[in-house]
């Protein structure tokens, strides 16, 4: 869960906002727009939330400051609750209205209670009435026949790819895998329950891709295969979700993930006239143009400072690419005005966090895109460089003989991922496009041959309640 605070000379006004991150019906609170564009400090309110009902209350707070005059509160939940009782102090005086209830019940991430009216669901979470990617994506395929496409691609793909088959079926997750290396599934797996756990799901079949690059390259409309992957091309005609990185940070944001968009925003370093002007670069070998990236710093160190943490597809040279250098904290970026963003193997999946701090990106035009790239505008969000690196330096000096436009570009980059690459964007995402996908089934979805059933988590210690549950047994 997770509401935003902006800081007024005197008081916050709350607005509502719906949370994330479990099925409650309660909005929590947010803030409007005040007149502070700086931090008032770290530890200027403390936040506490208590169940009033409860002897001890199980919830973890973090306050994070984003340093520009607002707070993100964020608190994970690991019991459900009837009410909670959220104080906001400066000292030991309360703000604003504070305390405020949060009426409920309150569920934790673990609790298995759907809403079972999904409209209900979309409208208590601010979902778009449509996604833009989704649309694109699904214009391929204007009907799914799920007892075709159970054939046909294992058929085409199950012999050398990895791939999930998964069928959603009252509610409930069944999956059959495909292919020798799996693993990634648990991504998937992990998704799909937390939907399951939240909202009514539609029944619907279909197949993900596990692997990094995009499958369905057919140039002919005819006989294409539906294919969902984590990520897209303008080569290919794969159904895009979003990456299973920014999915995982989602899921266990406060949990065994250190990395998230809303940890970011606090971790922004230095404020812009601060920052290091030499553009910031590490990764692995996983792309030629990484290489000459590379080369290029070496040449122009005092433009460039990029280096490599691993060698894995090319030979190490370290004539021409320099050492191995230690892993720094993705944190430490930030203390770079310029971030250069470039392919791996696919698209690179860091592109959220860095568009979520304060610096300005230099992105490397791609065949390759995530869920959110289409809505991306370069010069607005970002600054645009060739494929081939052979503007890089140019585009550069731009940006420090435009100090002031770089600043704006580097705002409304984090702007848009203020506004488009949070918990509850990403949850709406995955539902809006199964729910899409699912009205174009001509047949009903099966649980097939060979299918096993995923299991919701069986570890949790404070099992809850469901009081959906209850009252439609009652029925």
């Amino acid at each position: 869960m997770v509401w935003v605070g902006r800081v007024l000379k005197d008081h916050l006004v709350p607005t509502p906002l719906p949370r994330t991150g479990t099925p409650s019906t309660t909005p929590a609170p947010t803030y409007s727009l005040g007149r502070f564009t700086s931090s008032p400090g770290e530890n200027a309110f403390q936040v506490k939330i208590t169940a009033p009902d409860e002897q001890f209350t199980r919830v973890g707070v973090q306050v994070l400051d984003r340093k520009d005059g607002s707070f993100l509160v964020r608190y994970r939940m690991y019991a459900s609750y009837k009410n909670l009782k959220i104080e906001v102090k400066t000292g030991d005086k309360h703000v604003a209205k504070s305390p405020y209830i949060l009426k409920g019940p309150v569920y934790h991430e673990n609790c298995d209670c759907p809403q079972e009216e999904s409209s209900a669901w979309l409208e208590e979470m601010n979902c778009p009435q449509i996604i833009p990617q989704i649309q694109r994506d699904l214009a391929n395929f204007p009907i799914v026949d799920p007892d075709k496409i159970a054939e046909e691609i294992p058929q085409r793909f199950g012999q050398r790819q990895s791939l999930c088959h998964y069928t959603i079926k009252d509610n409930e997750v069944y999956i059959k895998t495909y292919g020798e290396h799996v693993g990634f599934r648990i991504f998937m797996d992990a998704i799909l329950l937390s939907l399951t756990r939240k909202v009514k799901m539609p029944d619907v079949e279909f197949f993900v891709n596990l692997g990094d690059w995009p499958l369905e390259k057919r140039k002919s409309p005819q006989n294409l295969h539906p294919i969902f992957s984590w990520c897209g091309s303008s080569e290919s005609k794969d159904i895009v979700m979003p990456t299973y990185d920014l999915t995982d940070s989602v899921l266990e944001t406060m949990g065994r993930v250190s990395l998230d968009m809303m940890s970011v925003q606090a971790n922004t370093g230095p404020s812009w006239e601060d920052k290091n002007t030499t553009a910031f670069w590490r990764g692995r070998d996983s792309r030629k143009e990484r290489l000459e990236l590379v080369k290029l710093s070496r040449k122009y160190p005092e433009i460039i400072d990029a280096a490599f943490t691993n060698f894995f597809f090319f030979k190490h040279d370290e004539s021409l690419y320099g050492p191995i250098v230690k892993h720094i904290s993705f944190f430490d970026f930030f203390k770079y005005k310029y971030q250069i963003n470039i392919d791996g193997t696919v698209a690179a999946y860091r592109l959220p966090y860095l568009l979520a701090g304060n610096s300005v990106v230099l992105k490397q035009d791609s065949i390759y895109y995530e869920h959110f790239y289409n809505e991306l505008q370069p010069w607005k969000h970002y600054i645009p460089f060739k494929g081939d690196l052979s503007d890089l330096l140019e585009k550069l000096q731009w940006a420090k003989e435009h100090d002031e436009e770089a600043k704006n570009i580097a705002k409304s980059g984090q702007e848009f991922a203020r506004n488009n690459l949070m918990g509850d964007h990403i949850f709406c995402y995955y539902f809006k496009l199964f729910q899409e996908y699912a009205s174009l089934q001509v047949s009903e979805p099966k649980i097939r041959d060979g299918m096993e059933k995923v299991q919701q988590p069986d570890d949790d210690l404070f099992p809850c309640t469901c009081h959906r549950k209850k009252a439609k047994d009652e029925l």
